[in-house]
């Protein structure tokens, strides 16, 4: 039975594990939204099929529905994908999800955060969040798991953790004025620490280019493991990645991790530059908030890649560079089946492989 909780994870001894533990499952939300997926949501639809039957070769994977698409969605996935009728708002099952953290004692919690749709009223991308709000707490409701609700708005996507008390982020989004405008730095890092049970939080200056999300850092790097870290990485000069980049990468190589290691930075080539082409853009609903039309620059990454019981599920999105990136990962996971999934109708939606996925630890 969930209940809410009045201490923190760090009182109670739970941390955040890292996403190269082991999972019992992993949770996603179908994609329906007609003002951010293009034609009626149906090639989105099929992407997360694809992606959702790849998680499961190793790991059972929950998919959460509204009651008009679930039988849509129960038609088109396969039978050992579990199907819950749950309402979303949209379908970033990484930002909307619970961080579930665990003890020593085989024991699991939810932290539920606020959310505000990467932005809230200042410049979030859709209005009403309400019902994204409340996915955390009926997903620790479902998984039977007691939660915390953290005093502050973050989503899932603006974390990684090495599940040895290091945390990366970026201050572009955490500190971003649509988020907790009323808490320092300091504050922030204080509320992580409780929620988290990390020592040392790694604050990259900034995000990939153009990602709407205020420049999660799911989208710019992954913790491959404790200590070592990928990172998109961008060779023209004339890219305004390219400084973003560098920023990036002297940040963590010039700081140590919270238990003293160097951080070592394998780098990961940035796929495109991709645009959102002509006949992508004009099956979009208009809407306000979200820039979803023909010319727009696609926050694109390869980091934006799932870790799920020695399996890696990461985006296909540029011939040029699939096959090497296919190769760098294997080589980085060994012992790891390394998958790709064509990923470019979730990309248009503004995420990847990572945002729409949300694990849970095994206990």
């Amino acid at each position: 039975m969930s209940k809410l909780l009045a201490t923190t994870p760090k009182q109670d001894g739970f941390r955040m594990p890292a996403e190269h533990e082991p999972h019992s499952e992993v949770w996603m939300a179908w994609p329906e939204r007609t003002d951010n997926w293009r034609d009626g949501a149906k090639p989105a639809q099929r992407a997360f099929v694809e992606v959702a039957t790849q998680i499961r070769v190793t790991t059972p994977v929950t998919m959460l529905v509204s009651a008009d698409q679930y039988d849509n969605a129960v038609s088109r996935l396969p039978d050992n994908i579990r199907v819950l009728e749950v309402s979303t708002d949209d379908s970033w099952m990484r930002d909307i999800g619970a961080s579930y953290v665990v003890n020593d004692k085989g024991e699991r919690r939810g932290v539920d955060w606020e959310f505000n749709a990467w932005g809230g009223f200042v410049d979030g991308l859709y209005w009403p969040w309400k019902r994204d709000d409340q996915v955390a707490q009926k997903m620790c409701e479902i998984t039977g798991d007691s939660r915390y609700r953290a005093p502050i708005v973050l989503e899932g996507g603006s974390i990684h953790v090495d599940g040895e008390g290091t945390l990366y982020t970026t201050e572009e989004c955490l500190l971003h004025a649509s988020r907790n405008p009323d808490l320092t730095k300091e504050v922030l890092s204080d509320i992580l620490s409780e929620h988290l049970n990390i020592e040392k939080i790694i604050w990259l200056p900034h995000g990939l280019y153009n990602d709407e999300t205020n420049g999660h850092v799911d989208n710019i790097l992954h913790v491959v493991k404790p200590g070592e870290v990928v990172l998109t990485w961008c060779d023209d000069e004339n890219d305004p990645q390219y400084a973003i980049s560098r920023e990036a990468y002297d940040c963590l190589t010039r700081q140590t991790d919270a238990k003293g290691r160097k951080i070592v930075v394998h780098k990961l080539p940035m796929p495109g530059p991709l645009f959102m082409e002509e006949d992508e853009a004009s099956g979009i609903d208009i809407a306000a908030g979200m820039e979803r039309e023909a010319g727009e620059r696609l926050a694109a990454s390869y980091a934006n890649y799932l870790i799920t019981n020695h399996q890696i599920v990461f985006p296909l999105l540029d011939e040029r560079y699939d096959m090497d990136v296919k190769h760098k990962l294997e080589t980085l996971y060994p012992n790891y089946k390394v998958n790709g999934v064509n990923a470019r109708e979730i990309l248009l939606g503004g995420g990847n492989i990572h945002c729409i996925s949300q694990q849970v630890p095994a206990v």
